[in-house]
């Protein structure tokens, strides 16, 4: 490691796309920063796979909210255009529907509610539609009041002391529908019960059930109508490519195959962190992109994690089985993102999120690349990407016994729902990630791929604050912390961890000029 005053540096445990974006937010403003990573590659789950001529984004492929990459690159003063190209996509996805129908989800609410006229017809769902999509940008736009860029862990963290608490403050926070859940929500304005399972899967984002999880995540439909849905060239594993280029150009120190052993603490302050190999490195402040929960059992060692571990019981959300599929040919039916849904919502559900178990009749989220970027597959191939989602890991859950029999079934599935005839046959290569993969390759709880649930009708929506309540100088970024999982929020979880320990002013940073220039508002 570089030679820096123990207080002139930042360690980022964690080379995810959050800790990453930590790195360069911090970076950019002027602060020694080492990146620690256990992996040999950087960017987490946000992995690719590339064998026998087939590329496969292996864990993201969906990226809204360009616009949290582009404030990462502001903080560098550079163009996040000139690192990568991003391709929008719309119709955003395709729904395909047991009864043989297939609906378009289109950005603009406009054409959304001509084409629900002539696909529930009578039913009173486009009016309904436009609506929701009315109540959807209220509650965006209270988000970002209320909500992002800042640390929040619970409901005070989300009010500004300089606007107080008026009636007008607590009217707008009336307004995020305390009490409610998404699946009602949806229900109030929208008839169409296949309408209505479509919008139900935007909290399939936050791997949470919408009738578990709080109203306000219904602003995640505005947010994915207003700014799109966008597919950077070369998969989204270019991302994190970008991230690291970015972060090395601006000084960043990144070490892979380094794994942290533990967190440092000594009188209630960090100190640094050790490594596996026993090596001590100093630093003044540490951004943890670990799983939190994981973070404070495993990094941490007691009393200093009792506090978090004794707060509140954190819930994993839900994992997945994800297949990658290398095929001999195109399904002309498949668009770019594509969900094959289950014949009961409710059920599949209450299967997974209640009773822990995978659901019989599974909803398939689908990506099929190669209309988009040819390259992904040999000629007249695609790289298929199927992931469903599973319960997290429970203890009588044996993956490798169960594994064969729901591949079977989830094959059958694209098959008989999403027309995919004999799909098997033109399988020429082939991947799998279990919920037990998950958990063991990258180290999150119970195999979850979207951190903490987001189940709670009232404080759902809240993750463990971005900066640690009960040890100074510790911070969290990534799918666990606030705001939660998703790659914008991720992203923008890292930027306000980086953003949070330059306001705190527990690390000096060692380029004045970039720091007077980047200093907080």
């Amino acid at each position: 490691m570089k030679h820096v005053d123990e207080t002139r540096r930042v360690i980022v445990v964690g080379g995810g796309l959050a800790g990453l974006a930590s790195a360069c937010t911090l970076a950019a403003r002027g602060y020694a920063v080492t990146l620690l990573e256990a992996n040999s590659w950087v960017g987490g789950k946000a992995a690719v796979l590339a064998e026998q001529g087939y590329r496969f984004d292996m864990g993201p492929t969906i990226l809204t909210i360009p616009g949290v990459l582009r404030r990462i690159w502001a903080e560098a003063d550079r163009d996040l255009d000139t690192a990568l190209d991003l391709v929008p996509l719309d119709p955003q996805w395709r729904s395909f529907f047991t009864d043989g129908s297939t609906l378009d989800l289109v950005a603009d609410v406009a054409e959304m509610q001509r084409t629900l006229d002539t696909y529930a017809p009578g039913t009173g769902s486009a009016a309904g539609y436009g609506r929701f999509m009315a109540l959807a940008e209220r509650l965006h736009r209270l988000s970002d009041d209320f909500f992002f860029w800042r640390s929040v862990g619970g409901l005070g963290d989300m009010f500004d002391p300089r606007r107080g608490m008026s009636l007008g403050v607590l009217r707008e926070v009336m307004n995020m529908r305390p009490g409610h859940s998404v699946a009602g929500t949806v229900r109030s304005f929208v008839a169409d019960p296949r309408t209505a399972q479509m919008l139900d899967h935007f909290t399939q984002y936050v791997g949470s059930a919408p009738d578990a999880s709080p109203a306000v995540l219904c602003g995640i439909a505005h947010m994915q109508s207003h700014d799109g849905v966008w597919y950077p060239r070369g998969g989204t594993g270019a991302v994190p490519r970008a991230l690291s280029s970015l972060a090395i150009d601006l000084g960043v120190e990144i070490r892979t195959r380094t794994e942290v052993r533990r967190i440092i603490v000594e009188g209630g302050r960090v100190r640094g962190v050790e490594t596996a190999a026993g090596e001590r490195l100093p630093a003044a402040a540490v951004v943890s992109n670990s799983d939190s929960v994981r973070t404070h059992r495993e990094l941490l060692t007691p009393p200093a994690g009792d506090r978090f571990l004794g707060r509140r019981r954190y819930e994993p959300a839900c994992s997945g089985v994800v297949l990658y599929l290398g095929l001999d040919r195109r399904y002309e039916q498949l668009i770019h993102h594509n969900f094959v849904f289950s014949a009961d919502a409710h059920e599949e559900f209450e299967t997974i999120y209640r009773r822990g178990e995978p659901a019989p009749d599974p909803t398939c989220y689908v990506c099929a690349p190669a209309i988009t970027e040819p390259e992904v597959a040999p000629p007249g191939g695609e790289a298929l990407y199927v992931l469903v989602h599973t319960p997290y890991l429970r203890p009588h859950h044996d993956w490798k016994a169960m594994f064969p029999a729901y591949r079977k079934r989830i094959i059958e599935k694209l098959e008989s729902t999403a027309g995919l005839r004999d799909l098997e046959r033109h399988i020429v290569f082939e991947r799998a990630l279990t919920p037990q993969d998950i958990h063991d390759r990258y180290r999150v709880l119970d195999g979850a791929i979207y951190g903490l649930a987001s189940h709670g009708r009232f404080f759902g929506a809240f993750k463990p604050a971005n900066r640690s309540p009960d040890i100074r100088g510790l911070y969290l970024a990534g799918g666990a912390a606030h705001p939660g999982p998703g790659m914008p929020m991720v992203l923008m979880s890292g930027w306000i961890a980086g953003d949070c320990v330059d306001r705190d002013g527990l690390v000096e940073p060692v380029n004045a000029a970039r720091a007077a220039a980047a200093s907080p508002a």
